[in-house]
């Protein structure tokens, strides 16, 4: 037989639903990190195109080939992209703190259901129990 306590259901449960969160919360950080990166990417394409002139043949990726664009036409679609990215970015942000509230909160019920388990009988959640009862000091006992 094994020594350790079982984890009750309502516990097991809980935990499963904190370690959802904490996973989702890494999800969306990822996310944020790629919209991040894609962000900085669209700004220093945006200051190569700046420096281009008016007349200048310009490039863009579609796909695995480049085909020609104008600047104008690369700059206005980098500006929505950027536009975009930074909708994103703001809805990550959200996310990441309801979460991350969401995920204290997750973590303080499954601390209190941990102390309620280890709470000692007959005392009260969180409290130390009662000292056990002494027997009175002294040297000589009363006879009736």
């Amino acid at each position: 037989m094994s020594a350790e306590p079982q984890i009750p259901p309502a516990l097991r449960e809980q935990v499963g639903k904190l370690q959802q969160m904490q996973n989702s919360l890494q999800g969306v950080m990822a996310q944020k990190q790629q919209v991040e990166v894609e962000r900085l990417e669209i700004d220093r394409a945006l200051e190569e195109l700046k420096k281009a002139g008016e007349g200048d043949t310009v490039y863009k990726h579609a796909g695995s080939i480049l085909v020609r664009s104008t600047r104008d036409a690369l700059v206005a679609e980098l500006e929505e992209r950027k536009e975009l990215s930074s909708t994103r970015q703001t809805v990550l942000a959200k996310q990441d703190e309801r979460l991350r509230e969401g995920l204290k909160e997750q973590e303080a019920r499954v601390t209190e259901m941990i102390r309620a388990m280890q709470a000692p009988p007959g005392g009260a959640p969180g409290q130390p129990a009662p000292p056990p009862a002494q027997p009175p000091q002294g040297g000589a006992q009363q006879r009736p």
